[in-house]
């Protein structure tokens, strides 16, 4: 049978791992967990915080999403509230090397990073898609995550969350950079991606799917190639500068010429055809896509 466990606080995180009491009540840089009675097999664990991760020696395995993934050495893995975490393994274990920094939302609420921490979609990535660093960059992430720590264990003044905020913005921002190196660098896999996505799309509109299920969704689309759906749209909008939602909304304006010019069924029915229940909502994207009504296209054509 398979328990839940769900974290509320960086105070529940030491208190889980025996760390005393932590130096900040939001935010806490843990080098090594050490380890513990606790059985994490059959345990599905959620929590409250963001995690980044890197490195770390790791015995076993653990499952993120739908994969199961070794945490390999210079590697980053990120977590975001509320997302599940199993572990495949009993014998897995969270051992010494690398580090982790692990922070409530509270910390950032307030800050610019709060409300941009959205854009960092790599937190919404599947376990195994995750970040591979060269040795160069794992120093640089590191020496970021010193500045955050140095920060933790001097006394905390007027000053010390808007330094711990700056590292932290500045260190997801080396993350999204290295993604982006990560993406260019396997180009010849990532085109592989998208000629499936394409077959995927053009599979999709050509079913009945489309007028009984709608358009599809990002998660459908990640899911029909087996990775995340934000994982696949940052694939996307690198290779070809279009979002996945991008590429779904051409397909879906390109389908809507065909059978505005090629038939004298109504705009409304036409609406429906596309997955749309509300007519007006597909001339809205329809106009916005292709600066002209539906109506207007049929008469010019």
């Amino acid at each position: 049978m398979t328990d839940f466990f769900h974290i509320k606080s960086i105070a529940e995180v030491h208190d889980l791992f025996g760390l005393g009491k932590p130096l900040h009540p939001l935010i806490t840089i843990i080098r090594a967990f050490p380890t513990i009675d606790f059985n994490f097999s059959n345990i599905k664990m959620t929590s409250d915080l963001f995690l980044i991760g890197l490195k770390g020696n790791v015995k076993g395995s653990f499952r993120y999403g739908r994969n199961s993934y070794d945490y390999e050495e210079g590697t980053l893995a990120f977590l975001a509230p509320n997302q599940v975490l199993t572990f495949d393994e009993e014998e897995t274990e969270v051992g010494e090397g690398g580090w982790h920094i692990i922070f409530h939302p509270d910390l950032i609420r307030k800050s610019q990073l709060g409300k941009t921490i959205k854009e960092y979609s790599f937190f919404e990535y599947d376990i195994n898609e995750a970040l591979h660093v060269a040795e160069k960059e794992s120093v640089m992430l590191t020496s970021l995550m010193q500045l955050i720590e140095t920060e933790l264990e001097q006394n905390i003044d007027k000053h010390s969350q808007d330094l711990i905020i700056a590292n932290l913005e500045s260190l997801l921002k080396y993350c999204r950079r290295y993604y982006d190196r990560q993406f260019y660098t396997r180009t010849n896999q990532s085109k592989d991606f998208i000629i499936r996505f394409e077959a995927y799309l053009e599979t999709y509109f050509a079913s009945n799917d489309l007028i009984e299920k709608g358009l599809p969704s990002l998660d459908q689309c990640g899911k029909a190639l087996q990775m995340s759906g934000s994982y696949l749209s940052d694939l996307l909008r690198l290779e070809t500068g279009k979002s996945a939602k991008g590429h779904i909304h051409g397909y879906l304006i390109e389908k809507a010429k065909t059978l505005l010019l090629n038939s004298n069924t109504s705009v409304s029915n036409i609406a429906y055809q596309l997955g749309f229940e509300y007519p007006q909502h597909f001339s809205k994207l329809f106009k916005s896509k292709t600066g002209i009504n539906p109506s207007d296209y049929r008469n010019l054509n």
